[in-house]
Parts: C-alpha cells; structure tokens; sequence
C-alpha cells in the first residue's frame, strides 16, 4: 500500500508517502509547505536519492493552496498510485481512542472538537476535505495524538474539579501523541525504566513515562496549556483569565487570541516566537533573553516535576524543532540538573549527536528526531488492511 500523509499544523503543511508493505515502511518522498498565511512561505520536497530537497520561496495566503501546491508537486514525482490518506488529528476527544476511518458522522464529531484546539483542529478538518475531493476513492483514515494518553492512570488526567466535570470530558488530555509513539517505536531503551521526552517546537509539551507508557503530561485540556511555547501561554493561574474577562476589550476571542497567539516566546520578548531568532539577539535583547530564560526555567521545573513522579529519570529525550537543532537550549534547561544525574558533553550537544550527555552520567541525554508521518503511515495502513 502506497500511503499519503498529511499532517497540517496552524501555518504548515507536512507530508510525506510511504509504501507499506507486510510490516515494511519505506520512505518514498517527503516535504512540508512552510508559513502558510504569511508574507514568505516556502514548498520543498525531498526522495531518499537526492541530497538536496527541491524547494521554492513563494506565498500561501491559505491552506487549500498549499494542499494544491504539495499534491502537484507530488504528482510530478511519478509515484504509483495511493491506497490510503492518513491525517494528523489533534485532538480525539472521549470519542475516539484508535485509527479511524473518516466518515461523514466522524467529520460531524470532529466539528464539535474544534472548541478544544482552535489554532489545529479547523486547518485539519479542511484537509482531510480537500483529500477527499482531490482522491474521491480513498479510504481516508483519522491519526489522534490524544490517543497515545488515553492509557495514562486517572491520578494523572483528572483535575481537581467536581466529579461531573470528569464525567462531562473535562480532563487532561494530552497531545504530541503521535510524536511521543515515534520516539518510543524507534527506540527500544527508551521503553523500560524512567524516561521524560520533550518535544519542543512551535508547541511544546513533555511526556513522563514509564517502561513504555504515559504516566504524566504537561498538555491538558487543549494544546494551549502546559509548558510556554513559541505563541502560547502555557498555564496560567485561571484567575488571571477571570481577571481579564473583567477588563474592556477582553472577551472570549480576544482572551482565546492572546493565550494562542500573543504569548509565550513572542509575548515576552515582543519580537518574535520563533526561537533561533531569538537566539541570534539574546546578547543585545534584554527581551529575548528573558524570553529564553523563562523558557528554559519552565522546561526544568517539569523535568524536576516528572522526575518525582517517576522516582527518579533513566533517560531525557530531546525531540522536535527547538529540541534537535538548539544546542543552546537544551545546554540552559540541562544547567542545574546534576542532582537527576545529568551531565552534558558539551562538543555533543554543540553538534547535535544522538547522545549528548557524557559516558559517565547517570542519565542519558539524547536528541532524537520525531517522525509522526511514519506512524500516521503504520496506523493507516492497519487500518486499511482491517478495512480490506
């Protein structure tokens, strides 16, 4: 089976084909539509033979043009045929828990989800559309990150609500699921003892776990919560939200806007969210310096946290954007970690190897690279096999 998947973000689109075959999953193509909605934007796409990717600087006022542009790029690879569609769907709700195949029931469902992650759910419901009108055959099947933490202990989903809030779907979700299965599918260590993963990108979140399974995660209700991010607040003390909805100008869209879009990275340093920029100016950009700071500070007390809860951590993952490619960062939330075992090699993690901590420490340091398309491809192509 030749699968397509499609894994649409806020202001990307990535995607990527693989055959799938008896338990084979082999890369065919991969690329990404990048700043989507914004002035430059750019298309590239890479085969497994080229050392370079293909790619083209132009502007993508919209998620159906950048679908079109990487569906005709792909199509000018000659590849055989696709058997499958599999999507990236944020969030799952109670409803779902497994692969789905895509129906017009599960499009209604997914509508009423939109609530929970406004900045994901809207641009993916529009591509898995847009899939159906391009390859009107498919099966199109429905991959949730939310379903990774649906074997998480209730100690650790539930807040400390009444008990028809619980019953009512109010309760800790999680997300990065698919990145979270990518990191432990592709490595075996990491699934017994105590490991924390970070996953630290545009949205940042952190998985405790243990021999393989979820047992603490920063994301909660929705994408918004957890950890500061690129736009995105991360927690805040709820009575600051009640506090804002008391001041002129501030009401649910306005507030919705500011905790997704007007925070986090960029809200603090008032230049940019995007990391590596402010990495380039934190020498003579108090802002961003203190941007940086507060994200490394944040990342570090949720290490602490989730090392308590697991007694103790065998292995730290870094995964993700900010995780793989900025040494810097993962040198700053390391720093003061030497009472959990963590001690950096500092040429390795200046060069970005798998493993950055040293011989000798009792917890390994690694930068490992997501891959949630492979597991979109795997899930998908289970699921048609049971379909067919």
């Amino acid at each position: 089976m030749l699968i397509l998947c499609l894994n649409s973000g806020s202001s990307s689109l990535k995607f990527a084909v693989f055959r799938c075959d008896q338990g084979d999953n082999v890369e065919l193509a991969r690329g990404a539509v990048e700043g989507i909605s914004q002035e430059h934007g750019r298309l590239w796409i890479r085969q497994p033979r080229d050392s370079q990717p293909q790619e083209s600087q132009r502007s993508f006022n919209s998620h159906p043009a950048a679908f079109e542009a990487a569906t005709d790029l792909l199509a000018t690879l000659k590849l055989p045929n696709f058997s499958i569609v599999g999507h990236r769907v944020v969030h799952g709700g109670d409803e779902f828990d497994l692969p789905t195949l895509i129906d017009r029931q599960v499009l209604r469902t997914l509508r009423t989800l939109v609530r929970f992650a406004p900045l994901h759910l809207p641009p993916q419901i529009a591509m898995i559309e847009l899939a159906q009108q391009r390859f009107t055959e498919l099966p199109q099947v429905a991959c949730f990150d939310t379903a990774f933490f649906r074997q998480m202990p209730e100690i650790a989903k539930r807040y400390p609500l009444p008990g028809f809030l619980w019953d009512a779907g109010v309760r800790r979700y999680g997300f990065h699921g698919l990145s979270y299965e990518s990191i432990l599918d592709s490595h075996d260590e990491a699934k017994r003892g105590r490991t924390i993963i970070a996953h630290l990108g545009n949205g940042c979140s952190m998985a405790a776990v243990r021999d393989g399974r979820p047992v603490g995660t920063t994301m909660g209700f929705t994408p918004t919560g957890g950890l500061m991010m690129s736009t995105r607040s991360g927690d805040l003390d709820p009575s600051v939200l009640i506090h804002l909805m008391d001041q002129p100008g501030y009401g649910p869209r306005e507030i919705e806007r500011l905790v997704n879009q007007e925070s986090g990275l960029k809200g603090v340093s008032g230049l940019s969210g995007d990391m590596q920029t402010l990495i380039a100016v934190q020498g003579t950009n108090p802002q961003a310096e203190l941007a940086i700071d507060m994200f490394c500070n944040c990342v570090r007390q949720q290490i602490g946290a989730f090392a308590a809860v697991l007694g103790g951590l065998d292995r730290l993952i870094f995964t993700a954007g900010i995780g793989e490619f900025a040494a810097p960062v993962r040198h700053y939330i390391c720093h003061g970690l030497t009472h959990l075992g963590v001690t950096l090699d500092e040429a390795a993690n200046a060069r970005n190897d798998r493993r950055i901590s040293t011989a000798q420490s009792p917890c390994a340091v690694e930068v490992v690279a997501t891959n949630e398309e492979l597991i979109i491809a795997r899930q998908s192509a289970a699921k048609g096999l049971l379909q067919y």
